[in-house]
């Protein structure tokens, strides 16, 4: 009987080991069927465009690489839909050009997209499109179980690329749940982290008409195109690229430091700062100058005066002119932001007077096409003036001396109500002079016919032509100089570059040019010029020799032509006959009429010219060097056409 029932109770014992291994395995297998594979970023191209994805949400993962100008953007924070989604990333900032994962979401579509540059993408301008996309770093999402009972999810794709998805061979789906419920068996389903849980603990329902975007995101009210404040493009009636040389020597103080670091804040916010507008950037110097941000660090104002605020004074001497050279050679770059085709404007300030030479430095970045414009602050009195190491410095160093580019300032105290009479002149393109590189700091030379073919009356005409010319450039030892050479087989100095130093003495000792007469030895008054006139032009001056003359040369002309050119001088001819004077790869401009009254009359066209067809050149490595430039050439009694075709004439 005992027996019996040990084997009895050794049943139970085996059965009930039995079934417990069983419910453990079958377990195990019900937990393997429910878990959810881990979630896969998809990884798209750069070229790939928002508006082939049909997802309103989702994550993907851009490579590196997507910064290449081939992949085209659209707007400025709201992107059509046509950009590139990881172009449009790293243009917004969220991604750099190592790629990395983000959050797209689709919004309306909207009219007027403005390009801008920023990141190191430039992207375009659109005047309308039907969708829009905004883009976001945040794409940590977590996971919930579902409201929707007893159903299974259905899988709906991610993208609908074309032709990628097809040259890929791969479809990336993800779970959409049915509207309807009709199970009490629930399955897990993402949710994003923060979302709020219901009350009393029961999973939310699906609501009528809800769609589950990527990765269960629902979408975000701080993504809403209705959250996203407008950034300023600039003020394009403004585009200049600027520059602040704001002075930090140590004489200056903290609490003047300060005020002339609000008086920047104020032009930045007068200026409107935006990549369609005017760029502005800083340079501070004390012993040696240090840029504190350039022209493409900060595209808004109010990015500007944050920037602004956090300059920190570094002390030193007041060393202007080394400002001026390292904003001349280094500031005025493509690199650092310099758009080309904006004029360059420099604004030193200055607390007293410099204590270095600054002549020389605003000599080389006039010519280089920077407008210098000076604000003085409390100059040396009359007893401090011993100290002055360049008297009249501010006059030696703006653009023009004429008022323009100067704004004094009796003490710091007044500083702030000069923010809009400066802005509004910076902003003067028209009056910014030295943007046009051929009418700063140049030798010019006239080479007169006086031979007895021009006639008394042609040659007094010939003086009015010469001096409307001299008229349209600023004279003054340090700016343009005018010389003039008188020629029959003879040659005359009348007067040379250092005899006058102003507008007015130029235009009289014009005036007093007398008639000669004589034959016409053109080749023979070149070499009289360039030993007699341009031996005496200052080394870093632009040099142009106009030669004017009537009828044919009794000599040649060709070998002394090339010898003005080799020595950098830029040869400039009108003629009544068709006078070859150069070869063609030269510079060289010829008018050409059947009488001399109707040649002379195109004076003005002539002056128009020189003085307005030169503009900005784009970067200093560009306007720098000596280029040939193009000549044009009119035809007999044509002198209505316009004397000048080519855009970059007298600007080498």
């Amino acid at each position: 009987m005992g027996i019996v029932v040990l084997t009895m109770k050794a049943s139970v014992i085996e059965m009930f080991l039995v079934l417990l291994v069983t419910g453990i395995h079958s377990n195990k297998e019900m937990t393997k069927k429910i878990k959810r594979p881990k979630f896969t970023v998809p990884q798209i191209n750069c070229d790939v465009r928002a508006g082939k994805i049909i997802n309103p949400e989702f994550i993907v993962k851009c490579p590196a690489g997507c910064q290449d100008p081939r992949y085209h953007v659209y707007g400025t924070d709201v992107y059509a839909s046509y950009s590139s989604v990881c172009g449009a990333a790293v243009h917004s900032g969220v991604l750099d050009n190592s790629g990395g994962k983000i959050l797209v979401r689709k919004v309306a579509g909207q009219s007027g997209y403005k390009g801008s540059y920023s990141n190191g993408v430039q992207s375009l301008s659109l005047p309308r499109w039907r969708e829009s996309f905004v883009v976001s770093g945040e794409t940590t999402k977590a996971y919930q179980s579902p409201s929707a009972p007893g159903t299974t999810a259905q899988p709906v794709p991610l993208m609908q690329v074309l032709g990628t998805a097809a040259a890929e061979g791969t479809h990336t789906t993800l779970s959409k749940p049915p509207p309807s419920a009709g199970s009490t068996t629930s399955s897990l389903r993402p949710q994003p982290v923060g979302q709020r849980s219901q009350e009393l603990g029961e999973p939310e329902l699906w609501k009528p008409g809800s769609v589950l975007l990527d990765a269960g995101f629902v979408p975000k009210k701080e993504l809403s195109t209705q959250s996203l404040e407008p950034v300023s493009q600039g003020d394009p009636s403004c585009k200049v690229d600027l520059s602040f040389l704001i002075d930090g020597s140590a004489s200056i103080g903290k609490r003047r430091f300060r005020i002339q670091k609000q008086f920047l804040a104020d032009v930045a916010q007068a200026l409107d700062i935006g990549p369609a507008g005017p760029l502005m950037g800083v340079v501070q110097y004390g012993d040696n100058p240090v840029t504190q941000f350039n022209l493409k660090t900060h595209m808004n104002s109010r990015d500007l005066k944050t920037a602004i605020e956090k300059i920190t004074q570094r002390g030193g001497l007041s060393n202007v002119g080394r400002a001026i050279s390292f904003v001349t050679q280094k500031f005025f770059s493509k690199s650092n932001g310099n758009r080309g085709g904006a004029p360059n404007v420099a604004v030193v300030m200055v607390d007293g007077w410099p204590t270095d030479k600054v002549e020389e430095a605003s000599r080389f970045a006039r010519e280089s096409g920077i407008n210098i414009f000076f604000i003085t602050m409390e100059g040396a009195s009359e007893n401090e003036k011993q100290y002055v190491l360049e008297p009249n410095f501010a006059n030696k160093a703006v653009c023009r001396t004429n008022g323009f580019y100067s704004l004094n300032v009796q003490n710091w105290f007044s500083l702030h109500k000069t923010v809009q009479p400066l802005v509004k002149r910076v902003c003067d393109t028209d009056r910014l002079a030295c943007s046009k590189t051929c009418l700063n700091s140049a030798d010019i030379g006239f080479i007169i016919d006086g031979s007895s073919s021009v006639g008394t009356g042609n040659f007094r005409t010939v003086l009015q032509f010469v001096a409307n010319l001299s008229k349209e450039f600023e004279i003054s030892d340090t700016d343009t100089r005018i010389g003039a050479v008188q020629y029959t087989y003879e040659q005359r100095l009348e007067f040379g570059f250092h005899m006058y130093s102003t507008k007015p003495d130029v235009l009289n000792a014009i005036k007093r040019v007398g008639y000669w007469s004589g034959g016409t030895s053109t080749g023979a008054a070149i070499n009289y010029a360039l030993e007699q006139l341009f031996k005496k032009s200052k080394p870093n001056k632009r040099k142009l020799m106009i030669l004017i003359t009537d009828g044919r040369s009794y000599d040649d002309v060709r070998i002394p032509a090339m010898v003005a050119h080799h020595k950098a001088i830029h040869l400039v001819s009108l003629a009544s006959t068709l006078l070859p004077l150069l070869p063609s790869s030269y510079q060289y401009l010829v008018f050409v009429s059947s009488e001399s009254k109707e040649r002379f009359s195109l004076s003005s066209s002539m002056t128009s010219c020189i003085s307005q067809h030169c503009p900005p050149l784009p970067y200093r490595s560009d306007h720098l060097r000596h280029r040939r430039g193009m000549g044009c050439t009119g035809r007999a009694g044509s002198h209505r056409h316009s004397p000048c075709q080519g855009p970059r004439l007298l600007c080498g």
